[in-house]
């Protein structure tokens, strides 16, 4: 999943706890997330399990593409409509 455009931090938890409102995913933003991102990888994950990247306005849909067209994309949701679905805590 590396790659020159990946996140360099894609865990929406990365600032939880930490006091500072949630990021933009995107490598070398530090603009605030408005959108959660969630995917998973089925070669690597239960169905169910939700992985997740945080993206602003102006790197949703750069985001979005990036995990769609390797078939990883399952939700696009505003940030303050996320709710972490059962079963896809991290583990």
């Amino acid at each position: 999943m590396n790659s020159p455009d990946s996140p360099d931090a894609p865990d929406a938890a990365r600032s939880e706890g930490s006091g500072e409102a949630p990021a933009c995913s995107a490598k070398g933003c530090r603009d605030a997330a408005v959108w959660v991102l969630a995917w998973n990888n089925p070669k690597l994950h239960t169905p169910e399990r939700r992985k997740t990247w945080l993206a602003c306005e102006e790197h949703r849909e750069h985001l979005s593409r990036f995990l769609g067209v390797r078939g990883f994309l399952k939700d696009v949701v505003k940030l303050d409509e996320w709710v972490q679905p059962e079963g896809s805590e991290r583990r």
